[in-house]
């Protein structure tokens, strides 16, 4: 018993803190990892036991210091690079939220705002219905296990007791943070287009037909093409999100280098 705990207060412990905290941010920024829909107890059961698998893997051929200053240095080391990780999956979904939210604000469904179980916030109806769309993607093509091996991977890049280069992760984080807005564009592209052409068509119609109450005729209009486009267009949605994820697991291990 004294061998025992004489080897988990060294090493073994130490490591086991290192991999947590690359393991967490997860569990803070990563889609699905993150969401308000599991309880922070349960959230942080699963980032434990998840840290325990991957710790005999992260330790091999590493000595991992136990001073406290040398911990705690390697401690924010391992929570930037689990963090770099996270933030370029959450770009993706942030995409697919700034998408739908476009489409609220334009097609007037964001008046309908409810409570969203995924995020948190309130939101409209088509970010709930891209959200349910989003999360049942991510587990039907198993990105939670894609997300997994990368965080693995991560030990390979950028090992437990080295630093990774903050040029690379600031560069990574830039150009993901870059990319959410032409994402959200060219996700919902069609059904923008199709919004403006009837408000174009409305504003025509009220220059010719003056007595025409365009408010009344028109915002019940734009809710039916909304919902028609939506519709047709969920099967490039579904594709384009399958494929992003797999890019941004890449992308994000792409990013890590050792200092």
């Amino acid at each position: 018993m004294n061998a025992l705990l004489a080897k988990l207060a060294g090493g073994e412990l130490a490591g086991f803190i290192l991999v947590l905290a690359r393991v967490a941010p997860l569990f803070v920024v990563a889609p699905l990892f993150s969401s308000k829909i599991l309880p922070p107890q349960v959230r942080g059961i699963v980032a434990v036991g998840i840290s325990i698998g991957l710790t005999p893997l992260a330790l091999r051929g590493q000595h991992v210091p136990t001073d406290l200053l040398t911990l705690g240095a390697l401690v924010i080391e391992g929570l930037l690079t689990g963090l770099g990780f996270a933030f370029s999956i959450a770009a993706l979904f942030a995409a697919l939220e700034s998408a739908a939210a476009f489409v609220d604000a334009i097609s007037g469904f964001s008046f309908g705002s409810m409570v969203d179980m995924l995020g948190g916030p309130q939101s409209g109806v088509i970010s709930e219905l891209y959200a349910i769309i989003g999360t049942a993607i991510f587990l039907a093509v198993g990105a939670d296990g894609w997300m997994l091996r990368g965080i693995a991977r991560t030990f390979q890049f950028v090992p437990l007791t080295q630093a990774p280069r903050l040029s690379s992760l600031v560069g990574g984080a830039e150009q993901a943070f870059s990319t959410i807005f032409t994402s959200a564009l060219e996700l919902v592209a069609p059904v923008l287009i199709a919004l403006l052409v009837t408000d174009v068509a409305f504003g025509v119609v009220s220059r010719v037909v003056p007595q025409l109450n365009v408010f009344a005729v028109g915002f019940p209009t734009k809710v039916v093409v909304a919902l028609a486009l939506v519709g047709v267009t969920l099967p490039f949605v579904a594709g384009w999100i399958s494929e992003q994820l797999s890019s941004s697991v890449g992308a994000a291990l792409t990013v890590l280098h050792v200092a």
